[in-house]
C-alpha cells in the first residue's frame, strides 16, 4: 500500500512541476529533476524519504510484503 502511494505522489509531483514549468516558470523543471533523483537514490539504497514521512504521519500503512519495506 505504501509503495503505491509513493509512486502515486512522485507522479502528481511531476506533473504538477511539468505544468508549472511551461505556464509559470521553466525553472520548476528542478523540481522534476530532484524527484528524479530521489526516486533513483531510492532505488540502489532502499531508503526512501516520503516512505519515512509517511509512516511518521500514519504508522499503521503497512508495505504490500508485510514484512517492511526494506528487504
Amino acid at each position: 500500500m505504501i509503495e503505491r502511494i509513493i509512486r502515486f505522489i512522485a507522479g502528481t509531483f511531476i506533473l504538477i512541476s511539468i505544468i508549472l514549468a511551461v505556464y509559470v516558470n521553466i525553472h520548476w523543471l528542478w523540481f522534476t529533476a530532484f524527484v528524479g533523483v530521489n526516486l533513483l537514490q531510492s532505488s540502489i539504497t532502499k531508503w526512501c524519504l516520503m516512505e519515512d514521512i509517511l509512516k511518521y504521519l500514519k504508522p499503521n500503512l503497512k508495505c504490500e510484503n508485510g514484512n517492511g519495506c526494506r528487504n
